[in-house]
């Protein structure tokens, strides 16, 4: 039971080599380049939904602020994505692994961090000091303003990876109780089905408003450094 409780997050391997990487490039597939004068459907709802997101991202962002408006849309696009492919049976997200979203956290933090030192070095250094400080309090609220800083990065791919993990593990503990009940009552089959069906609804939103999260924090963490 517990091995098939977390074999969907473990790393996939062909011929002894993990194919972590074709799995994360997959999502690239699915936003085709627009090569027509007119688009269809489909590459239109996309382009509406990217410049809608776009505008909530950036709206409130400096003109150096806004130069991360790219990477910001492509960062979203790929966590949703790849979220969202790992809803289908059988598949592997890679947004439950730490590892990754660290590696895609700490970059960006560190990067807003460094815009904020460069260019605003002295208002960087006054968010470690809260203003009226008492002079006895001052190294101790230096050293917890450092060290919740620093948690910034843990903190966002904690938050992705438990929130992404959490429901697939119930989704799993649910379909796994909805079979066992089939041979014993179907009543009780049938409501923990439509519990289910209910919980994969809620899990495809969870998908989507964590790539949103994840991608709105990365852009006030910005916002405080331009």
């Amino acid at each position: 039971m517990n091995e098939n409780l977390f074999a969907s997050f473990m790393i996939p391997v062909m011929l002894g080599i993990p194919i972590t990487t074709l799995i994360i490039m997959f999502p690239t597939m699915l936003f085709p380049t627009p090569n027509r004068l007119i688009n269809n459907r489909m590459v239109a709802i996309q382009q509406w939904l990217t410049k809608l997101t776009s505008k909530q991202l950036m709206i409130t962002h400096s003109p150096k602020g806004q130069t991360w408006s790219l990477m910001l849309i492509s960062l979203f696009l790929f966590i949703a994505s790849t979220n969202l492919l790992g809803m289908l049976p059988h598949s592997f997200t890679p947004t439950t692994q730490l590892s990754m979203n660290l590696g895609m956290a700490i970059p960006l933090w560190a990067g807003t961090i460094f815009i904020g030192f460069r260019n605003k070095t002295k208002m960087s250094l006054a968010h470690l000091l809260p203003l009226g400080t008492p002079t006895f309090l001052i190294p101790m609220l230096v050293m917890i303003e450092t060290i919740s800083l620093f948690i910034q990065p843990m903190a966002l791919a904690v938050r992705l990876t438990a929130n992404i993990t959490a429901g697939h593990l119930l989704l799993h503990l649910i379909g796994s109780a909805t079979l066992a009940l089939m041979s014993i009552s179907l009543f009780t089959a049938l409501i923990t089905f439509i519990i289910l069906t209910l919980l994969i609804i809620l899990e495809f939103a969870v998908a989507l408003i964590q790539a949103y999260v994840f991608t709105l924090l990365v852009s006030l963490y910005l916002q405080d450094n331009t």
